[in-house]
Order: structure tokens, then C-alpha cells, then sequence
């Protein structure tokens, strides 16, 4: 187990969001031809598909007089007409036509942001698009391979996106906050081990031979029927900057082998979290659940949904009102236990990430 002192402490201030990096805009079928508005690390993007399908991010702000692009119309091929005065930008955010003259204005763009469609959403960098590489977009393939089945769906959150990102690496809290479905005392009591890899914190929990919480017991019945007994329990939490979090969790039928990596005798899920900054003090939270059994049943998929849906209520009650006690007391510093290792480290690697940008001052 990775042991961080109780008595460390760190700032509660707020951080700048990495720009240098891959945040969901939306699931691919929310961005259509009709263009649609979102604030993505404080900054307002208008989205839309051109013709031929391909997927646009500008900033939404006309070059003329900042009118939101979004509340404008697609036109021809790939453009966007400002509501405004009827200027037309192309996908590339350059001016192709303006009111009641024939010359151009050269200095008539608007920014465009690199797009990449993978795992059923639409990926934006803000940061330096020559730097936009597509193979950093975080791995969540579960999303889109024939093996995994599930669905998930959107939360706007009223907190700053770290406060997701850390109720999401110390999953102890499930005991507390989710007693009626996924928690049990058995959470705090167990060991995990916490490694770092480069731009990648992986922690890993197991619980053997235990009592299946609510949620897992009837995921065990749904596959083994006849099921009763004890099982072996996992979460293996996966994080990949600057924001995406993956966690594979399941039981199995105690000592049949799931630890040393036999899981037929279980049920396994993936939690896919991927967190969007919005402002500093609100986030998009993306997110669905993935299981690789019964993957024909679309009713144990809308169950599943709504189930997890319900208990991420739980947590958002909890994050609002974190951050409403974080406003109130901006001088109070966090205080850390060993279950904090994942998220320091998370801390850490979103701080090297600003400072490689250039942008680490802390904000309050």
C-alpha cells in the first residue's frame, strides 16, 4: 500500500485547467447541423457538423462584435452564419463572406479548435494545435468495441473539476455516501496499491471473500441465477490526464480465481468518467457504464444507467455542497490521508502540466 502522511496538507485554492489537452465537447450525437454552445475551460465554443458530417469547434464570438456564433445557422458546405450581422465564417473559422461588401477583411477569423471523434464523443484541444496529437486522446475504447455493452449519460456539476477527479481516485467514500447500493465497511478496510506512470496514476483495491453490496449482488444474479454466497471484489481505478477516469470493477464467486486474473465466475464492469472544466467552479461530467456480459439485453443496460446515475446524484449532492464550504473558507487548507495517494498524484501531474504551459500561478 502507498502510504501518504495524515498530517500532509495541500491547497484548496483553485488551479487553471491545462489547456495542452484532449476535454470532451460532447457525445457525437449531440453536435449536429444545428450549432449548439459550450463552455469548455471558461471559454465558449460553438459546435457543429459541416455537410459531410465532420464535426467543427470555433470560438463563439463573432470577429465583428462577439455575437454568439452558436445562435447563428450552418450555411453551404462547411460554414456558420453569425446571427448578427450575417457574416459567414468556413471550418477553419475564416470569413468567406460579409455584408454589403466584396473585400475581405484578412484580419476576419475567429479561433478554430482541433477536433477528434473516438469512444462516442467529440474531443476539443484549446491549447496549442500543433500540439494536438490525436493519439493523446484518453484511452476509453470500452466505449465503442463490440466486446462491452452500456450507456451513460451527462451531469453538470456546480463544483471545480478536481473535486470529481479526487471523489473518483478514493473510492472509500462509497461506503459513506452510497451505503444503500455499492458501499461496505469492508472499502476502508482493505489495502490498495497506488503507482504512477508517467501522465497515468493507477490505484488497485481488492476485497476477498465478502458479502456482494446491493448493486453487485443482483449484476451476479443477473448472470449466475442461481447465485448466493461470498465473492471477491475489485476496483481498479485507471486515471489518463488531464481528466479521464476508468474504473474496472466487479466480483467474482470468492476463490475462483479472479485476483490472479480468472474473472469468468464474475461479472465486470467499467466505469467510464471523463470531466470537462467548465468554469472554475462547474464541470461537465461525461460518463457511462460498460459490462461484458448479457450484452444483448438493453433492459440490464437502462437499468444499470439509471442505477448509476442514481448513486452519482448521490455524489453530486455531496460535491456541491463541498464547494460551496470551499467558498466559504478560502483560506483552509486540505489535509491528506493514505487514501489521498491517487489524487496527490493527480494534483501533481495536472501542476506539471501548467507548468509546462507556463501557467501554475494558483488562483483563488
Amino acid at each position: 500500500m502507498t502510504v501518504v502522511s495524515a498530517t500532509s496538507s495541500t491547497t484548496n485554492k483553485v488551479l487553471p485547467h491545462p489547456l495542452n489537452a484532449w476535454y470532451v465537447a460532447g457525445w457525437d450525437h449531440e453536435v449536429t447541423r444545428k450549432p449548439m454552445s459550450r463552455r469548455i475551460a471558461n471559454r465558449p465554443v460553438a459546435l457543429y457538423r459541416t455537410e459531410d458530417g465532420k464535426a467543427v469547434a470555433l470560438a463563439d464570438a463573432c470577429w465583428h462584435r462577439l455575437a454568439p456564433l452558436s445562435k447563428g445557422k450552418t450555411v453551404g458546405k462547411d460554414g456558420i452564419q453569425c446571427p448578427y450581422h450575417g457574416i459567414v465564417y468556413n471550418s477553419a473559422g475564416r470569413c468567406v463572406s460579409m455584408p454589403a461588401q466584396e473585400t475581405i477583411n484578412p484580419s476576419a477569423t475567429v479561433p478554430s479548435f482541433p477536433v477528434v471523434e473516438r469512444y462516442r464523443y467529440v474531443w476539443v484541444w484549446l491549447g496549442d494545435p500543433t500540439l494536438a496529437d490525436p493519439d493523446l486522446v484518453p484511452d476509453m475504447h470500452q466505449m465503442s468495441s463490440d466486446e462491452w455493452a452500456g450507456d451513460g449519460l451527462t451531469i453538470h456539476a456546480a463544483c471545480n473539476f478536481q473535486l470529481v477527479l479526487d471523489n473518483l481516485m478514493d473510492l472509500t467514500h462509497e461506503e459513506f455516501v452510497h451505503s444503500s447500493t455499492i458501499g461496505q465497511e469492508e472499502l476502508s478496510e482493505s489495502d490498495f496499491v497506488t503507482v504512477r506512470e508517467g501522465n497515468k496514476v493507477t490505484v488497485t483495491r481488492w476485497m476477498r471473500n465478502i458479502d456482494a453490496p446491493p448493486f453487485w449482488a443482483k449484476n451476479m444474479r443477473d448472470k449466475f441465477p442461481d447465485f448466493e454466497g461470498k465473492v471477491d471484489r475489485w476496483q481498479i481505478i485507471n486515471f489518463e490526464a488531464p481528466s479521464t477516469i476508468n474504473i474496472d470493477v466487479g466480483v467474482a464467486k470468492a476463490g475462483t480465481g479472479a485476483p490472479e486474473g480468472d474473472r469468468s465466475q464474475g461479472v465486470n464492469g467499467f466505469v467510464m468518467n471523463t470531466i470537462t472544466p467548465e468554469t472554475d467552479r462547474s464541470s461537465h461530467y461525461f460518463w457511462a457504464f460498460m459490462r461484458n456480459y448479457r450484452l444483448d439485453s438493453q433492459l440490464i443496460t437502462t437499468q444499470l444507467r439509471d442505477g448509476v446515475h442514481g448513486v452519482f446524484g448521490e455524489d453530486e449532492e455531496m460535491l456541491m455542497a463541498q464547494q460551496a464550504a470551499i467558498d466559504a473558507n478560502p483560506d483552509y487548507e486540505f489535509y491528506n490521508l493514505n487514501i489521498d495517494s491517487g489524487g496527490m498524484w493527480v494534483r501533481r501531474i495536472l501542476e506539471a502540466m501548467l507548468a509546462a504551459e507556463g501557467r501554475l500561478a494558483v488562483s483563488a
